[in-house]
């Protein structure tokens, strides 16, 4: 008879719960900036504003983007239990992170060339209609950015960044972003002729939403690699186990596997081995530590001395 093993297994569902709040937030932004963005495409079709209608396709950009969000929360938590994956779907968020801020290059470069051709080519613009339009999505981007805002917050135990909230909120802040300035593009036009701010306000928004791009893919892609965490974490792991006895670390591995949870694979010389539960509670005040398999290696020189 197989014997019962359930007292040491480890679930690897981490933040399951969390996962279907974010999930819901996001669900309600989605509505909100397909809804604005097509009115603002439409607005800015019809009133030739570039800055609009760049605004409009941009959100159209960060729709596809949040539908993946949605997307990735809905498959992490169906398969948060599942023995497919070895640790869990806790990455599963920062894989859509990072499809999202290649999305936001994408845009940028867009951006880029849609402005380049209004500039060579400009049209008239409708200042006044182009104007509402601008202020009203400026407004449905501050809403969306306020619903994901609490679920954004950064937890400095272990990085606990949900990358996959993360992405979508720092796409309603660059939808925002365009959205101010359109504004800005559209007054100066409107009040002193400056029509050429329509559409270099197109290179200004490019450059900032590159800069965020880069920033998210960076982050995103560390947790991706297996990259080590905060030198501080490795360090608390170290002066826990080596304040112990004769112990020392010889082999330590620690990577993130969900937003806030951390793994750890260590290899403890010690000339007093005791069993590895032992060495587990030395890391209990590591909240961050949701997964961690101790080795223990003898070192009879070190008993002898």
């Amino acid at each position: 008879m197989q014997d019962d093993l359930s007292p040491w297994h480890k679930s690897h569902g981490f933040l399951a719960d969390s996962h279907g709040t974010n999930m819901r937030r996001t669900q309600a932004v989605l509505v909100l900036t397909l809804v604005t963005m097509a009115a603002e495409i439409v607005a800015g079709t019809i009133y030739g504003s570039m800055a609009l209608l760049a605004d409009g396709w941009h959100m159209g950009s960060h729709a596809a983007a949040m539908g993946i969000a949605v997307f990735a929360y809905a498959y992490a938590r169906r398969h948060a239990h599942s023995g497919v994956y070895t640790f869990g779907t806790g990455k599963v968020g920062d894989l859509a992170g990072f499809a999202s801020a290649l999305f936001l290059a994408m845009v940028a470069g867009l951006m880029v060339v849609e402005s380049t051709e209004r500039l060579m080519s400009p049209v008239n613009i409708a200042f006044d209609e182009a104007l509402i339009v601008a202020v009203l999505g400026l407004l449905v981007n501050l809403m969306s950015a306020w619903l994901l805002k609490d679920g954004h917050q950064y937890h400095d135990h272990g990085h606990s960044y949900d990358h996959n909230l993360r992405a979508a909120y720092i796409h309603v802040l660059t939808d925002a972003l365009t959205s101010v300035l359109a504004i800005v593009a559209l007054l100066a036009g409107k009040f002193w002729g400056a029509a050429w701010m329509d559409p270099a306000m197109g290179f200004v928004g490019a450059i900032i939403i590159l800069r965020w791009a880069w920033g998210l893919a960076l982050s995103t892609s560390r947790i991706l690699l297996d990259a080590d965490p905060p030198g501080r974490i490795t360090a608390a792991v170290r002066a826990a186990i080596e304040s112990d006895a004769d112990n020392r670390i010889a082999d330590l591995h620690i990577w993130r596997v969900g937003p806030g949870h951390l793994a750890a694979m260590i290899t403890v010389v010690t000339g007093e081995p005791r069993p590895p539960a032992h060495y587990k509670n030395l890391l209990g005040d590591i909240i961050a530590l949701s997964h961690v398999t101790i080795e223990v290696e003898h070192n009879t020189e070190a008993r002898a001395v």
